[in-house]
């Protein structure tokens, strides 16, 4: 009963209202603590040296970028399936978040092999896919502002999203499946962890915070996206009211 409830725009803007302010301080506090102990307390890597601490910022986002996505896809089954009203707010509202971490992934990967590989770039399998992701984002969004209609612009951009879908299990295995330069899973792996405690217990505390720093974005987002669409019925209304009669 309480998602049917939340499937009413007016109902979810009251929650978003109470939810955001605890959200944003809960972000804050986690993604502070993490950052903290990651770049200033945990030691440097016996490999890389002090270059590991852009892990701290590199993983959360590329985590995130595909985390978006993939709600993005659940999204578009809403749109598209359950007819959720809110469905198509909340992938349009995702798409930019999800674009900016993966543009941070990508930049920040791109500072962490330049002293590990020796170059700023190499079209492997992971980069390459991370790539077409980021490249995926932007072309949904500048599909939604292309067609006027939001009701038509989600069902065609909840297509898009879905057959893109494809591409994230490609960007989870890319580097069990080719030879590539990118490393494999060091986190979550059969065996556990090959990352030490003491840059490991950081690295999850940020991608905690990273990712409330993520949903509250998204309902804020949302909350925006509502409302843009509340704006545009009003003046649909409005033009279609003949010159000189009263509304």
């Amino acid at each position: 009963m309480a998602l049917l409830d939340l499937a009413n725009p007016t109902r979810f803007m009251t929650l978003a209202d109470r939810v955001l302010p605890w959200l944003w301080s809960a972000a804050i506090l986690v993604l502070g603590v993490g950052l903290y102990l990651g770049l200033f307390v945990a030691p440097p890597d016996y490999q890389q040296g002090e270059t590991v601490r852009i892990m701290f910022i590199h993983v959360p986002a590329a985590w995130l970028s595909m985390f978006g996505y993939g709600l993005m896809a659940v999204s578009a089954l809403g749109t598209l399936v359950w007819r959720h009203p809110l469905a198509d707010v909340a992938a349009r509202a995702i798409a930019p978040i999800g674009a900016a971490f993966t543009l941070i992934a990508l930049i920040t990967g791109s500072l962490w092999g330049k002293p590990m590989w020796g170059t700023w770039w190499e079209w492997d399998a992971r980069l390459t896919s991370v790539l077409v992701l980021f490249l995926m984002y932007l072309g949904l969004i500048a599909l939604w502002n292309a067609i006027e209609d939001p009701n038509r612009a989600g069902r065609v951009a909840a297509v898009l999203i879905l057959v893109g879908s494809v591409n994230l299990p490609i960007i989870k295995f890319s580097v069990e499946w080719w030879n590539t330069l990118h490393q494999g899973a060091s986190v979550f792996r059969m065996g556990g962890s090959t990352i030490d405690a003491s840059l490991l217990y950081p690295l999850l505390i940020s991608a905690l915070g990273a990712t409330l720093l993520f949903l509250a974005l998204v309902m804020m987002a949302m909350k925006n996206e509502i409302l843009r669409r509340r704006i545009r019925a009003l003046r649909l209304v409005a033009a279609s009211v003949p010159a000189g009669v009263s509304a």
